[in-house]
């Protein structure tokens, strides 16, 4: 039997006839995206993040009103009319109000985990490939204290420290995401630095930068992709949890936290006002937890 160099392997088929089988071979983008298309729970995750995103980048286009207008003479107004999901307590369309709070919670799902994996990646290699002083005394000690305070209490002192605004509270919620990369960064680490391969890479004179970018951290990207959508959803819960107390974004900018804030003065006359909010808060974190566990389907053979 001849092979050659192609995108599948030619196998006599010695049950039937003579006609050959095709086996594919797949890249490991390609696998992924195989085991990652059977899990349709995923597929609708993504698309909830994919119409959350376009919301957020077009909410100009798509919103019927300005989020800021106020209408006193329609207050409190049920959905239906001019206004499809009502108004607020200062006039201002609901359904203006929730497409620019996607711009809040899009960027909420980014920036505290570019912070955490900024800072949380470099210091997780650190720690379990060095070990020794800096990860028995320093950086792992330091975690287990942060880690020992419940995440949205650590935000919200955080928060208070650095004082209100929704760069302050993005800071905040990133700080309370770096021990978790730590740790899962760490755990990688101390899996595969004493396998045979990375010896043998130091056996060749390869510097420690090089293995730990080109050998250690590859190892790392799975784990790190499930936790960093996980961490998405979280992030805008917390956002929101944030805004709602008041240290997050500045009042009257257009937030799904700020929303629940103006509707529990209102939760038994005008329920709608929570619900909308409600709905697009819940919507967003099921459609991160839903594509997180088809990314660990996805990067898990065993799970496929």
């Amino acid at each position: 039997m001849s092979v050659r160099d192609t995108s599948a392997l030619a196998i006599s088929n010695k049950i039937g006839d003579d006609a050959p089988l095709a086996v594919a071979r797949h890249r490991p983008i390609g696998l992924f995206w195989i085991r990652f298309r059977r899990n349709k729970p995923a597929i609708v995750g993504g698309v909830i993040i994919a119409i959350m995103v376009l919301t957020a980048l077009f909410s100009a286009l798509l919103s019927p009103y300005n989020p800021a207008t106020q209408d006193y003479s329609h207050l409190v107004q049920p959905p239906g009319g001019g206004h499809l999901l009502g108004t607020d307590d200062l006039g201002r369309d609901v359904l203006s109000r929730i497409i620019y709070g996607a711009r809040v919670s899009v960027a909420s799902s980014i920036v505290p985990v570019a912070i955490a994996l900024g800072v949380g990646v470099p210091l997780g290699l650190i720690a379990g490939f060095y070990r020794g002083f800096l990860d028995g005394w320093l950086i792992m000690r330091v975690v287990d204290a942060m880690q020992a305070f419940p995440f949205l209490i650590l935000a919200l002192a955080l928060a208070s420290v650095l004082g209100a605004g929704f760069w302050n509270a993005m800071i905040a919620i990133g700080i309370g995401f770096i021990p978790a990369f730590i740790r899962i960064v760490r755990g990688q680490v101390l899996a595969v630095s004493t396998l045979e391969y990375i010896e043998a890479a130091r056996a060749l004179g390869v510097g420690n930068a090089r293995i730990l970018r080109s050998h250690v951290l590859p190892n790392a990207l799975g784990p790190l992709l499930v936790q960093t959508s996980i961490a998405s959803a979280s992030a805008i819960l917390a956002e929101a949890g944030l805004a709602f107390l008041g240290v997050g974004v500045e009042p009257g900018t257009p937030s799904w936290g700020q929303m629940l804030t103006v509707s529990q003065s209102y939760i038994n006359s005008a329920p709608w006002l929570a619900v909308w909010p409600g709905i697009a808060i819940f919507l967003a974190v099921l459609g991160f937890n839903l594509l997180g566990d088809g990314i660990r389907e996805g990067l898990d053979p065993r799970l496929g």
